[in-house]
């Protein structure tokens, strides 16, 4: 039998290869663990930045509730951001990637709480954030997305 991980792994990257807002800004699922995952996104000027040239907080505020979603995925488990805050702690310039982790602190019955982090390629924290999330059912892994 594969292991679930990589079955959820598979999953994940078929649902998130026909995600209109996840290819336009480019992220990409690099890696999921049990309550973990792990995207990485591009900084392109023309497409993710802001009018001082750096990456729009808007991307990066994105990327955030889709790798902290993804997290709960790795769960089995379907959800919507009920809230989420973020810290932005440096700038990320063009052309620089981007990689955010997202783990889950707290997997309960109807909600769900995960934090991210976003760092560049030096391993320099960018963006702290934590979200809570509703949970709305469960992901059957076996079905066609």
């Amino acid at each position: 039998m594969e292991d679930q991980t990589a079955i959820t792994k598979e999953y994940l990257q078929r649902i998130y290869k026909t995600n209109p807002y996840m290819n336009l800004l480019e992220m990409e699922l690099q890696d999921i663990g049990e309550g973990t995952a792990i995207f990485s996104m591009g900084v392109a000027a023309q497409k993710h930045g802001n009018l001082y040239g750096v990456a729009h907080g808007g991307a990066l505020a994105s990327l955030a509730d889709m790798t902290m979603g993804a997290a709960c995925a790795t769960l089995g488990r379907r959800v919507v951001t009920l809230d989420m805050n973020l810290n932005f702690i440096k700038p990320a310039p063009a052309n620089s990637i981007l990689k955010a982790t997202g783990t889950i602190i707290h997997n309960g019955k109807q909600t769900m709480v995960v934090e991210s982090e976003i760092v560049d390629a030096e391993g320099c924290l960018l963006v702290k954030s934590r979200g809570t999330f509703y949970v709305v059912g469960a992901f059957d892994f076996t079905e066609n997305p």
